[in-house]
């Protein structure tokens, strides 16, 4: 009879799972260092660092130097009108012209055509320019009325024949009639460009207003010279093609 109470008083309760002691825990996987990682991270701050000094040198490194405005034909030179000042990278390699020796730059002609946006270098100026190919360089003696008031280097021109001489001789009358048959009824002589030009304060001037001197084509020289000499040359401006 206590045998059945005692079976009757424990049927009641739940079996409660058995809990581990504490020396039954198991233990915790230690934490993986990854050093690799680390010196990666490390290296891309250095490469950052190092990114924004190089950049701060090569501003640092920007000079200013001269840039044409317009188009500088052959043996013509730079003026104040035709230049303006740019930054530029000194370690480029190229010999920029600094702004500061743009006068000293003035002094000297161009030795081929530069265009403009050109950021110039030493090499494309010279004493004298280099006569292209199939280029010829002829000096006029004008008087006042024959050319336009403010001509000067580096401008394109139209030569035309203007008036008639009884006196010519037979190799002007034939250089005349190469002309007349070239370009008939309007007297044009040639395209040309103007290299230089000399006022009358020029002791080297000795007759006309200025003396001025174009580069044509080798064709055209024979008949601008001979119409030079006749005193029958007029120069009109035109829009350099």
């Amino acid at each position: 009879m206590k045998i059945q109470e005692r079976t009757g008083a424990g049927a009641g309760r739940s079996a409660a799972p058995a809990q581990p002691s504490v020396g039954d825990r198991l233990p915790s996987p230690p934490r993986e260092r990854k050093p690799a990682l680390a010196a990666l991270a490390v290296l891309l701050i250095l490469l950052g660092a190092l990114g924004a000094t190089m950049l701060v040198l090569q501003v640092g490194d920007r000079v200013e130097a001269i840039q044409v405005t317009a188009d500088i034909k052959p043996g013509a030179s730079i003026t104040e009108d035709n230049i303006k000042v740019v930054m530029v990278n000194d370690d480029s390699g190229a010999h920029f012209v600094p702004w500061d020796q743009r006068a000293s730059l003035m002094k000297l002609q161009a030795k081929s055509t530069i265009y403009s946006g050109t950021v110039v270098v030493g090499e494309m100026f010279g004493a004298k320019a280099q006569m292209p190919e199939g280029k010829a360089s002829v000096g006029l003696a004008l008087k006042d009325g024959q050319y336009y008031a403010d001509i000067k280097s580096g401008d394109t021109v139209a030569a035309y024949r203007v008036g008639t001489s009884g006196s010519s001789s037979s190799s002007s009358d034939s250089s005349d009639k190469d002309s007349s048959s070239a370009s008939p009824g309007n007297g044009f002589i040639a395209n040309a460009s103007v290299e230089n030009v000399k006022g009358e304060g020029d002791v080297t001037v000795s007759t006309g207003g200025k003396s001025i001197t174009l580069l044509v084509d080798e064709g055209d020289a024979a008949a601008l010279a001979s119409a030079s000499s006749a005193g029958e040359v007029a120069l009109v401006r035109i829009t350099a093609k």
